[in-house]
């Protein structure tokens, strides 16, 4: 029997009985929990943390966001914590969807809110609805053939006689033809890990609508081969023009298969399984919304490396990589993007608004090396309730400012940009 449960980051989860659940503590079977305590001490060896064990009973969800999947059939969805969001589990979820429909490059009609919201499912589900329709897109507008050879033994000559293999042939089988031929066929590295990702989704979804369309897929394209190497596959598709109508369905092939996934569930159990780590997708998405909203003349580098710290013995020392920086003209500005929640009533010398003094030092070292003492540099939070307009100015030096700005998740701007950036 399947259970799903719906929590947001950092959430408790206990196999005690709880008198209330809510998205911050919740339920699970004693098979789930068991089974979350075995994954994360599998994955912890890669540096990754999936949950962090309080006690025998008590788990503590990391910041990652997305959809687990037990064996025992237990699904828990994990949506982000914002404040304005509150117990609205369909607030949360539609946000996660608006965020990653536009850290994936989707094109507007998918990621439309409308569309967004008619859609009332699980991530997985929504994940793998976005696919089917992509690929039916492509499947209507026609798949792409090509040419290529084949060796092989026949009755009768078909193409070229491979005259070395068929001389090679032992004594009795003079009456086979060893040819080579072209044949023209849909085996292509695209159209192999589409089938392959459909396979996946075939053995997935639980959705109706879902289940019917991927069924019909998989009848229609029965006849192309899986492939059997993933990532060589996707080194092999290509950018042609004869392949744009291919474009809008790579982002969910990768998910799906798991080739841009950050964090997937690849034990021994291989169920529907997609988390993403908040921070990344908070700052792809301030990325994305950046690039819309920036001057044309503005030129905007992401995680620049050509900073270090410090230097020794004539090496350079700790590699400085800033999220973004922003030029224009001669004026260079460096924005670093924090998945955090402030609060703006709280700017006391204890509390400091909730920010991080290591975030601090952090900017510091960027504005020394890569503006360098002069200019202003800034801190971005998503927007709240709680925050919902700039900090007074932090002052490193008379020329070395630093501002904390919150970034509106719903129209993908941050206030004051015309102040800071002069557009």
């Amino acid at each position: 029997m399947r259970t799903t449960i719906v929590v947001r980051e950092y959430a408790r989860l206990t196999s005690s009985a709880l008198s209330e659940i809510t998205l911050d503590r919740a339920h699970i079977p004693d098979s789930a929990f068991e089974w979350l305590c075995g994954e994360n001490q599998r994955i912890r060896r890669s540096g990754a943390a999936l949950v962090h064990v309080e006690d025998r009973r008590w788990l503590r969800l990391d910041n990652y966001v997305g959809v687990i999947e037990t064996p025992c059939g237990t699904r828990i969805e994990i949506l982000p914590k914002t404040v304005d969001n509150g117990d609205s589990s369909n607030a949360a979820r539609s946000l996660l969807r608006r965020m990653l429909s536009a850290c994936l490059d989707l094109p507007a009609r998918e990621s439309a809110p409308t569309d967004i919201q008619a859609f009332d499912a699980p991530l997985t589900e929504w994940v793998m609805r976005q696919f089917l329709q992509a690929l039916d897109a492509v499947v209507k507008r026609g798949l792409r053939f090509d040419y290529h050879r084949v060796q092989e033994e026949r009755r009768f000559l078909r193409g070229r006689l491979d005259a070395s293999r068929q001389l090679r042939q032992p004594p009795g089988r003079g009456h086979f033809f060893q040819v080579e031929h072209d044949v023209f066929d849909a085996n292509r590295p695209e159209n192999r890990l589409l089938c392959s990702a459909l396979d996946r989704v075939c053995a997935w979804t639980h959705d109706p609508g879902n289940w019917r369309l991927s069924h019909e897929l998989a009848s229609y394209l029965a006849g192309v081969p899986r492939s059997s190497n993933f990532k060589n596959d996707f080194r092999g598709w290509g950018a042609n023009r004869l392949l744009a109508h291919y474009k809008s369905v790579r982002p969910w092939c990768t998910l799906i298969l798991g080739e841009q996934t950050p964090l997937t569930m690849l034990g021994s159990w291989e169920g529907p399984s997609l988390l993403f780590p908040m921070e990344k997708i908070f700052e792809s998405y301030v990325e994305v919304c950046l690039r819309k909203v920036l001057p044309r003349d503005t030129v905007l580098k992401t995680q620049a490396s050509s900073r270090y710290l410090c230097s020794h013995n004539d090496e350079e020392w700790f590699q400085l990589k800033p999220d973004f920086l922003v030029k224009r003209g001669k004026t260079t500005w460096v924005l670093d993007a924090k998945w955090k929640l402030l609060d703006q009533s709280t700017g006391g010398p204890r509390e400091k608004y909730g920010l991080n003094q290591a975030d601090f030092y952090q900017m510091l070292a960027y504005g020394q090396r890569y503006l360098p003492s002069a200019g202003t540099m800034l801190l971005i939070y998503p927007m709240t309730s709680r925050f919902n307009a700039s900090l007074p100015s932090f002052s490193y030096s008379d020329h070395l400012q630093l501002r904390v700005v919150p970034f509106d998740l719903e129209t993908g701007s941050f206030v004051d940009m015309e102040e800071v950036f002069g557009c």
